[in-house]
């Protein structure tokens, strides 16, 4: 159960942008956050990465999908939906027809608002203490739907501009217009996929020093990729090793969805899972602490 302290919370990991480890960051937030409560892990992204990564192919290719129960086609009921994996989290799968389902929603009645009343209502703080959507990378009702249903997101990022483009895309075509009727809390900014030196004008540079620096996003950087202005300045004078922050690109969180499974599982001493307890800390507190 989740802690006295501590409130139940659903969270979408999205970014209208493929490839940026989307999938990875969400599974495996998803599997440390076991070790705080009960979590249900929804895959909403038509292309079910980490539905098959999890090795659920058969439930990607099942009969019974989202639609069913957020349409209410048939009599199937958000338990038909879920499935128990071997990592204490459940799963409910994406599906091949998920994209089908985003066409109905958008002529349904309160189609933004499905998953919210049919899936995280019954089941959040009843069932599960804490709900991970992982997201299309794509504008649509199925984000729409994640948003109305969480409240929070946090986005993943890594370096190069098609990322940053990628960033500005999600503010401004999903969160922003979505903030204007509901309330949309942006819990944190996830560096991934970092690997160049930070003492250099790389990529990984740039991005750490503009998320870092910048008043409307330093405070949404995790402890983990955070550096100050002055330890930026004592990296370029040689007077502080630079350090490696950020979600660092790992062949083992490659590895491990290869062999269906989140990495505290796959390799359980890997120094990035730390990097995942603080994500799953700042989901259970609401945002990053200082």
């Amino acid at each position: 159960m989740v802690a006295k302290n501590e409130t139940p919370r659903a969270v979408s990991v999205v970014i209208l942008k493929g490839g940026v480890g989307k999938s990875t960051i969400s599974m495996n937030l998803a599997r440390q956050l076991t070790e705080r409560g009960r979590v249900l892990f929804a895959d909403l992204d038509p292309n079910g990465h980490a539905t098959n990564g999890l090795g659920f192919d058969e439930a990607y290719r099942g009969e019974t999908n989202l639609g069913d129960v957020v349409l209410d086609q048939g009599d199937a009921t958000v338990a038909d939906l879920i499935h128990e994996t071997e990592f204490d989290f459940d799963l409910l799968p994406s599906s091949d027809t998920l994209e089908d389902v985003e066409k109905d929603l958008a002529g349904a009645l309160q189609g933004s608002a499905r998953v919210k009343t049919k899936i995280v209502d019954p089941l959040l703080g009843e069932r599960y203490d804490y709900i991970v959507f992982d997201c299309p990378a794509y504008p649509g009702m199925l984000n729409n739907n994640a948003l109305v249903a969480t409240g929070n997101v946090l986005i993943p990022l890594e370096p190069g501009s098609s990322s940053i483009g990628g960033y500005k895309r999600t503010m401004e075509r999903l969160i922003k217009p979505a903030q204007e009727y509901i309330d949309i809390d942006v819990l944190a900014l996830v560096p991934n996929k970092l690997r160049e030196r930070i003492d250099q004008r790389t990529e990984d540079r740039e991005l750490l020093e503009n998320l870092n620096t910048a008043d409307a996003t330093q405070g949404k950087v995790p402890n983990f990729a955070r550096i100050t202005s002055d330890e930026f300045d004592a990296i370029d004078d040689g007077e502080m090793r630079p350090p490696k922050p950020g979600v660092r690109y790992s062949a083992a969180l490659s590895k491990s969805l290869k062999e269906h499974q989140p990495l505290l599982d796959y390799d359980p001493e890997n120094e990035q899972l730390e990097n995942f307890e603080e994500l799953a800390s700042i989901v259970s507190n609401g945002g990053v602490e200082r």
